[in-house]
Order: C-alpha cells, then structure tokens, then sequence
C-alpha cells in the first residue's frame, strides 16, 4: 500500500502546477481532507497501470484512451484470447481532475492540448488574436475528465438520419442498446423506464448533488413558457430539465474511471501513458500492421496482429491519417509524405456547437455560485467528507431546455437550439479562471463585465444544434509533434447566425419569466465593444453581438466521417473501417456524419460501444 504522505504530496503538486497554492489558499487543506476521505479513490494502484515495456506484437493497438478509447480497448480486452494495447499521450488524472466546480481550471494545464483556432472574422472577435480556444484531453480519459460532465444522448432523428445517409446499423433503435449497455442510472425514478434507462453498466449517471434555487426556478420559467419537464434522453427531447451528469458521489466519472480503472488488472490488457503514436505503419498491400510511437526520448514502433484503432478524437484522428499517408492528396504531397490513399474527407466536415456567451442576468439575492463565496474551507471539508455542497456543481449547470426556432418544425420534436441555464456565467469568479479558458481580451472583459464581478446572476447560454458551417483540419507540417491548423468557420453559413439570433432571443425570454423576476432579474445590457455602432436590440447589433463571444461547446466532431462507397467524402465504411486501408478503424467523434443534438460525450461512448462490438462481430462472424 502506498504512504498516504506520498498521495498527498503528489496532490498538493498537482493543485500547485495547475493553481499556484497562493491562489486558492484553501487548496492544501481541501487536499488533504479529500485524500484522507476517499484514500480508496485516490490510491495510484486504483488506477490503470501505465506498462514500462510495450511488447513488440499485439493484437489490437487502439490510439487514445478518451471517451471512445477507453471504451474500445476495455471491450476488446474482455476477450481473453486477445491482446491490446492502448496508447495515450497524456499521463493520469489527479484529485484536481475530480472536483466537478474545478473544470475550468484545467483548460490550458498540462491536461490540455491547448490548440488554438486559426484568426477569423466570422466569429470569436472577443477572443485573444480573434482565435477560439479548443480545449482537447490530452491525459486519460481524454475530454472526459476537462468537460462539464453533461449527459445528453441527441434525438432519435439524429441517428435515424445517420442510418438515411446511407449507414446501415445506426438508427435509432440501433444505437440505443448501446446507451444502455454502459449505464448506470442512478435516478429511481427514470430507471424504472427501461426502455430508456438502465443500471449495471460501467458510466455512472447521476443527478447535482447540489442545486441552487435558480434550477429549479429555470423549470417553473420552462412552464410559463409553455414548454413541459421531462426526460430529455427518453422519449421526447424537447422541453426542460434538469441536467444529469456523469459523476458519481459528487466526484467526476470520467472515460477511464468508468471504463479503464475497473479491468485495469486484466493481463491481456496494456496501457501506456505519456506515449505520442507519431504514424500508422501501413504495408506494400495497404493494409495497417502497427504504429510508429515516441516515448521516453525516442521512436519504436509496435506492430498489430488483427487492427489498428485510431480513437484520438476530431484533431488528433483525421492527423494521424493524413501523417501516414492517408487523406487529401494535394494536401500530402505539398507536405512530402507519400499518398497510400487519397481520401478527400480527411479533416473536412468539422462540426461544433457553438452557443453565444455572456448573456448574464443580475439578480438581488444571493443565491448563486460566486466562486469566492462558495470555494471555502467549509465547503471543501463537506465534500472531501460527504461528496456534497457547491464544489460537486459543474461550473453552475443546473437546468437545460431544448426549444425550436422559426426555423425549425416545431411539430417534428427535433430542437435546433439548447439553452444552457447556469447558476453562475462569466464574472462569477472575478475575472479569473473563466476569462482565460475562454481566451477572451483583457479589453473586452473589462469593458462588459469587470464591474460585475463576484455580483450574483445567472447565466444562459444559447446553443446551436445542427450548424451547417463546417470547419476544416489541415496539416501544418509532416511534424506530428507540430499541431494541425484548424479553420473553424463557424457561422460562415447565414442560417446560423439566424437560429443562434432565434436563440438568443428566447434565452432573453426566460430572464422576462414571473419565474426569474422574482430573483430581480435584469439583462446586464452593456453593448459590446464591436458593437457599438449598431442600434441596440436589433437582429443587426445580436448578429454582431453573437459573433463577439462566441463560445466553443468543445463538442468538435465530423473531421472523418461515416458513409457509403458513394459518398466520395466518407472516410470510414458504416463499420469504422478507413476505406483505402484494411485492418485500420477509426472510432470516435470525428465518425459522425452529422454532429448529435446535444453535448456528445454520451453518444462518443455510444461510438465505442457500438465500434468495439463491430470488430468483435466482423472478426468472430
């Protein structure tokens, strides 16, 4: 058994790199209580151990162990007869990487990919360098251990579109016993509905621990709105709620706590952290036979006995391809790396929701999460011991409501816009920790929110389903060490703007509820810098305000999507394999053909579900 002095004093390092401990002076003994509380959480041994020798030969090789990887390679490891091997970039989670109310503070850290978008002038204006931030996982259990936690599976019509696409095996009904295989309901009430709900699986899914009054205040505005409370991931999507998220005693679940730590003393399963795969090895027949990988100072390379898996995400996937000679060809020869398969999709059809931020509400009592009222050595002992109280709130997400526009159908039960209510938005911490994850300027923060800060509010934040702009992932340089250049093209698309406007809208709506005012809730109306010129409250001036603080959802997707043969810009077949290449898969969110209504951290582990069990059916068949 390890010293609990060394737990502890890899945890007080850890607050120490991420934070600075003379920032969050509270953090030592958070830390300690936390440790001391739940020793059985934190004991490295619990985790999945990293191999100090990786073997010459597996079976599988799956690349990246986030939300899809994790997955895969715990899947295919149940199969005794097989061998995996599964490589990821980032080393382990840390206490920090727990503490739901924490997620912010990990954007930019050493949990982080830190990738930036190229400059545009369609969207982000408030952003530093008018680049967006996209936060990526680099650590395991990928995004899942950066992200709000949020548990959204889409609407029916999502994947029953996938199936019309042209990809058999995806529709609804498909894909729904895939959501069930991994769950673990934790509500009651919703898992008594078994058609929709199930327990036993690996992913916890849970209700808050800890709400504030405006939750609940958000579902009684959903009502005088004319909208009903329901169960967003049963039968009907559209409609309010409150969120579910994938925790488990107030403590982050994510990928690899879920899926990784529970086999990790399987012999048949490898896993090696802090290890860059740099190429896939493809033969003279085209078919993969192993990766390239650098770690420890220096190049090897492993070879696969049956597939190699690329599950590294919407960046890092469609990378990879076209590092080892497969994707557009005038992008691989202008680089000098040889053409194997020219597939004109790779790093095309990238998708994200975006939503407009800094719609904050003033309100006169104080009841919601101010980050220096709440982060406290009173609030820290009761979650170290109990799991409960304001640090298990995922940054404020209470309630969310999914609606549809004048745009959509609204007969049709598929939303195009998700409102995210907060019980805290952008000055709740004072200016600190979620300026800089969202990269937004000294200048403009200052100038819309600097004299609210540490005041109470709430947030909405209105967010776009189905965007149809489409962003791009081209490479730098044959370096793999050298990130992608990512041209993000949001709202490049003119009905985009119009819906995210529609939205906006309705967000202002719920601030002008009976429900909401009696909080005192107001718009913080301050015009934006860019805006000024615009006369106030018109479509004209919300346009140019949504392309100010246009927030990335981190939900990127679409960058090697699924399709039939005759779709010249499918990169992977309806079972995941890369057309072009045998024994070469790619599983993750960069498959899907359209992005899913709703944060997709619960249809990427469907992804994995579903992939894993392809290859089990396409090998054993």
């Amino acid at each position: 058994m390890v010293d609990m002095s060394t737990v502890l004093a890899g945890a007080l390092k850890t607050a120490s790199g991420l934070f600075g401990l003379g920032k969050i002076w509270f953090m030592p003994t958070f830390l300690a209580a936390l440790t001391y509380y739940n020793y059985d959480l934190y004991d490295p041994e619990s985790q999945p151990i990293s191999v100090s020798k990786i073997r010459d030969e597996y079976d599988f090789i799956v690349v990246g162990a986030g939300s899809a990887g994790s997955v895969v390679a715990s899947r295919l490891s149940e199969h005794k007869e097989w061998s995996v091997l599964l490589l990821e970039a980032g080393g382990h989670e840390s206490e920090i990487t727990d503490v739901p109310i924490l997620s912010l503070y990990l954007h930019g850290s050493r949990y982080d990919w830190k990738y930036k978008t190229e400059p545009s002038n369609t969207a982000c204006q408030a952003m530093k360098e008018k680049r967006c931030c996209w936060t990526r996982g680099k650590v395991i259990g990928g995004s899942s251990v950066l992200n709000t936690m949020l548990y959204v599976r889409g609407n029916k019509k999502d994947y029953d579109a996938w199936a019309e696409m042209g990809n058999p095996g995806w529709s609804y009904e498909e894909v729904l016993p895939y959501f069930l295989k991994s769950q673990d309901q934790r509500n009651p009430y919703l898992a008594r509905n078994k058609r929709y709900h199930a327990t036993g699986g690996y992913l916890t899914v849970d209700d808050a621990p800890w709400l504030s009054p405006l939750g609940l205040a958000f579902l009684q505005a959903g009502e005088e709105m004319g909208y009903p409370i329901r169960d967003i991931n049963g039968a009907s999507q559209t409609g309010f709620a409150l969120f579910q998220f994938t925790t488990r005693r107030g403590m982050r679940v994510s990928a690899a706590k879920a899926f990784l730590n529970p086999v990790r003393l399987r012999s048949n399963l490898d896993v090696a952290l802090n290890t860059v795969t740099t190429k896939v090895l493809i033969d003279g027949s085209k078919r993969a036979v192993g990766v390239q990988y650098f770690r420890d100072g220096k190049y090897s390379i492993v070879r696969a006995r049956k597939e190699v898996i690329l599950s590294a995400g919407a960046v890092n996937s469609p990378q990879l391809l076209m590092l080892s000679g497969i994707g557009p060809r005038e992008q691989l020869e202008k680089h000098g790396i040889g053409v194997i398969a020219d597939s004109p999709g790779v790093g095309e059809n990238v998708m994200d929701h975006i939503a407009v931020g800094g719609m904050v509400f003033l309100i006169d009592y104080p009841i919601s999460l101010v980050m220096n009222r709440v982060v406290n050595v009173n609030s820290a002992i009761r979650y170290a011991v109990s799991g409960e109280g304001p640090l298990t709130s995922s940054v404020g997400l209470e309630t969310v409501a999914f609606v549809t526009t004048k745009f959509g159908n609204a007969t049709d039960n598929w939303p195009d816009i998700e409102l995210m209510l907060t019980s805290a938005s952008t000055n709740s911490d004072g200016g600190s920790n979620v300026k800089r994850a969202h990269c937004l300027t000294d200048t403009f923060y200052d100038s819309v929110f600097k004299d609210i800060n540490n005041r109470d509010v709430f947030g909405v934040f209105p967010m776009i389903m189905r965007p149809k702009s489409r962003g791009v992932i081209r490479l730098k340089n044959k370096d793999p060490f050298q990130a992608p250049l990512i041209y993000h093209n949001y709202l490049t698309h003119p009905d985009d703007i119009r819906v995210l406007r529609e939205g906006l809208k309705a967000g202002l709506a719920i601030g002008e509820t009976q429900a909401m005012k009696r909080f005192g809730a107001r718009f913080h109306n301050r015009l934006l810098p860019g805006c000024k010129h615009l006369p106030e409250y018109t479509d004209e001036y919300w346009d140019c305000y949504i392309r100010q603080y246009t927030m990335t959802i981190y939900h990127m997707s679409g960058s090697t999507k699924m399709g039939p043969s005759s779709d010249p810009m499918a990169v992977v077949d309806p079972r995941l394999r890369v057309y072009g290449v045998a024994n070469l898969r790619v599983i993750d969110a960069s498959i899907m053909p359209q992005i899913t209504t709703g944060n997709i951290n619960a249809p990427t582990i469907m992804i994995g579900e579903k992939g894993a069990d392809m290859i089990v059916e396409d090998l054993k068949s």
